[in-house]
C-alpha cells in the first residue's frame, strides 16, 4: 500500500513538473463592429469550422446570442467568449457588443484582449460604435486586423469603405504599421475570407483570417512560475 502511493505521489509530480514546462500559445481577440455588420453569423462559422461542435449536432443561427432578448432583436447584448483550437494554438474570441447603449461592456472585454478584429460592411461602412470602440482600441494598443464583410452585396462599395477605414485610423491617431492597411475580404454568412477581394469566391473556409491573426496579433504573455523545491 506505501508502494502504491508513493508511486502516485512521484506520478503527480512529473506531471506537476510537466505542466510548468509546457506552454500553449494562446490568441485572445475580439472582433470590433457595429450592429448587423455580420460579427456574430462569422463567429458562428470560426466554430462550426473548427470542430466546436459535433458533426451530427444541430446548430443554431447566431450561436453566442443566447440571451432570449438577443435572439428577439438580433443584437449582442452582454460579451461571450469562445475557445477552439487552430494549428496547435488555442483562440478566445470574443463577440461583443455592437450597440452603442452597451459601450461599457465592450471597453470592460477589451482589458481581456490581445487584438481585434475590425468588422466593417461594404456597403455601410465604419459607422460611430465602430468609431467609439475602435478609439478604445488604439488606447489599449491592441493589434487591429480589418476585415471587409458581406462583399458579395449589390450595393457594395469595398474601395470607398476602404478609404474610410483609412481616414478613422488616421482621425483615431493610429500608429503607422496599421495604417498601412492589408484588410480581408469576407462573405460571413457562407463562412470565408480572403486577402484578396478575387479571392473570396474561391475561398471554403475562414483559414486565410485565421492565419493573419497567429501571425499578426500577439500571443499571450505568461508570467514565470517559481519552481517548487
Amino acid at each position: 500500500m506505501e508502494l502504491f502511493f508513493y508511486s502516485f505521489y512521484l506520478y503527480g509530480k512529473a506531471s506537476l513538473i510537466n505542466r510548468r514546462q509546457y506552454k500553449l500559445e494562446i490568441r485572445n481577440i475580439a472582433i470590433i463592429a457595429h450592429v448587423d455588420h455580420g460579427k456574430t453569423t462569422l463567429v458562428d462559422h470560426l466554430l462550426q469550422q473548427n470542430g466546436v461542435f459535433e458533426s451530427h449536432r444541430e446548430v443554431t443561427d447566431r450561436h453566442m446570442d443566447s440571451m432570449d432578448l438577443e435572439k428577439e432583436k438580433g443584437i449582442t447584448i452582454s460579451a461571450k467568449n469562445a475557445s477552439f483550437q487552430y494549428k496547435g494554438v488555442k483562440v478566445n474570441v470574443i463577440d461583443t457588443p455592437g450597440h452603442g447603449d452597451f459601450g461599457g461592456e465592450v471597453e470592460r472585454i477589451l482589458d481581456m484582449v490581445d487584438g481585434a478584429i475590425l468588422l466593417v460592411d461594404c456597403s455601410e461602412g465604419p459607422l460611430p460604435q465602430t468609431r467609439f470602440v475602435l478609439q478604445k482600441a488604439l488606447d489599449k494598443k491592441l493589434k487591429i486586423l480589418v476585415c471587409v464583410n458581406k462583399i458579395d452585396r449589390k450595393d457594395a462599395r469595398t474601395q470607398e469603405v476602404l478609404d474610410e477605414i483609412f481616414s478613422l485610423l488616421i482621425d483615431l491617431g493610429a500608429p503607422e504599421d496599421m495604417i498601412d492597411l492589408k484588410p480581408l475580404y469576407a462573405i460571413g454568412k457562407d463562412g470565408k475570407a480572403s486577402k484578396s477581394v478575387e479571392g473570396v469566391e474561391a475561398a471554403t473556409d475562414l483559414s486565410e483570417l485565421l492565419d493573419e491573426v497567429l501571425e499578426q496579433v500577439p500571443p499571450r504573455k505568461w508570467k514565470k512560475i517559481k519552481t517548487l523545491p
